[in-house]
């Protein structure tokens, strides 16, 4: 009997206003109460508080909302620093303290273990945490043109929309005296209409400025830029393409690490807290307990930022990394710094890596850094090796939890915890996790 397609009617978000009380925080920072048993989250809001919100996503499982208005205020909530922090996307938790934000990324990550992983109760180690303003030494701001003017910014809170700053107070002091010159000077260029981003990074041998441009710049709007390079003694670069990247200016940036000097391109990925990076590489080193004599292997090491520092403690080093041109990057950093021990190498880390020629060789230590989708694909290959330790250096402690498991299931114990608070007033919570065999 033929069967013909009956479309179901689609269920329709009650907005009604409703009344909620918040019980506790995400780990993206988000108040979770209960509307009819079912958990809706919340931003903007603290565990305590009660408020009238508006559901903006119903599911099966789970509710989304927005705050019409708080009906009480917690005593943990403050006043945000930035004048513009109601309207911009980039921080989402300076109406609380910087210390009320380690807690509850701490608390977040002890749940998401236990729950997941299965870790059992393991007191936490004390959090590495920095400065809570002007910590970042790189950020992205999105450019359009509005009014015959330049918007530079950040995008608005679940919006396309840019926010206009003049000054964004987690964003090095160096970085910030910049922006009124990069709005006076890019907003004279004739192909302002044709900007994409730009990118400001905070080096150790200065400042750098990425352009990505999306039509070629004429010889009067090069003249420009050069001329602000020059007086505002910048590494300039231009972004003709996402893959291109041409470079005006004859030195390259780089930052310093456990003595060493990593070199980069503005568009590779560079850890944005230098105060929480120095502290997680050294914690890293010292719960893996590297030996002269180890053989230490770094997947998702990206240019270097653990390997150099692992290198110069270990009898060999090899690091693995999906992108070729950071295992490039990678190598000649390790030459630059006469680290003759350590070698790169490129793979796909979400495929079966078993036949390759660095997977051949033993490792008693390992580290894992990948980002935020986990390391599912290579998770059995770690446990092959047999390693007497392992560090997962995690941004994502949902996938911590999940890739934690197979580990404890072959006889691994998680040793340690930590969380790292690279993003303070936002709800990114970074972590490490030691694993020994018992």
């Amino acid at each position: 009997m033929a069967r013909f397609f009956k479309p179901q009617k689609r269920k329709l978000t009650d907005t009604k206003h409703k009344e909620i009380t918040i019980s506790r925080l995400d780990h993206l920072g988000a108040g979770i109460g209960h509307i009819n048993k079912k958990p809706v989250f919340v931003d903007g809001v603290l565990p305590g508080e009660k408020a009238v919100v508006q559901l903006t996503e119903d599911k099966k499982q789970y509710a989304r909302a927005k705050v019409i208005k708080r009906l009480t205020d917690s005593q943990a909530r403050i006043k945000p620093h930035c004048p513009i922090y109601d309207q911009c996307g980039g921080c989402n938790l300076q109406h609380l303290s910087h210390q009320g934000q380690a807690e509850a990324k701490q608390q977040a990550l002890t749940e998401l273990m236990g729950k997941f992983a299965k870790a059992g109760e393991i007191a936490q180690d004390a959090p590495i945490v920095s400065q809570p303003w002007h910590y970042r030494r790189c950020a992205r701001f999105a450019v359009m043109p509005a009014g015959g003017k330049l918007k530079i910014g950040f995008r608005k809170k679940q919006s396309k929309e840019i926010v206009d700053v003049a000054q964004c107070p987690v964003l090095a002091e160096s970085l910030n005296a910049l922006l009124p010159e990069l709005h006076r000077v890019l907003g004279q260029l004739k192909a302002k209409k044709h900007l994409g981003h730009v990118e400001l990074v905070e080096a150790d041998n200065g400042r750098v400025v990425l352009i990505r441009h999306l039509q070629p710049f004429s010889d009067q709007d090069l003249t420009l830029l050069r001329q602000f390079s020059e007086e505002n003694q910048l590494m300039l670069y231009l972004a003709p393409s996402a893959d291109v990247v041409e470079s005006l200016s004859d030195e390259a940036p780089y930052y310093e690490l456990a003595g060493q000097k990593l070199y980069f391109s503005p568009k590779d990925f560079i850890q944005v807290n230098r105060d929480v990076n120095q502290k997680m590489v050294s914690q890293a080193i010292d719960w893996l307990d590297v030996q002269p004599q180890d053989r230490v292997l770094d997947l998702f090491c990206g240019l270097g930022n653990f390997s150099l520092p692992l290198a110069k403690q270990a009898n060999a080093l090899v690091g693995v990394e999906g992108v070729d041109e950071m295992v490039h990057r990678a190598n000649d950093n390790a030459k630059k710094n006469q680290l003759g021990n350590a070698n790169f190498f490129q793979a796909n880390l979400e495929e079966d890596v078993t036949t390759k020629v660095w997977a051949q060789e033993k490792f008693n230590k390992i580290l894992l850094d990948p980002a935020r989708a986990g390391a599912a694909g290579v998770m059995q290959h770690v446990v092959n090796l047999n390693p007497e330790r392992v560090v997962y250096v995690s941004c994502n402690p949902a996938t911590l939890a999940r890739d934690s498991q197979l580990l404890l299931k072959q006889g691994y114990q998680l040793e340690r915890l930590g969380m790292m608070d690279m993003f303070p007033h936002t709800g990114h919570l970074e972590s490490m996790a030691l694993f020994t065999k018992l």
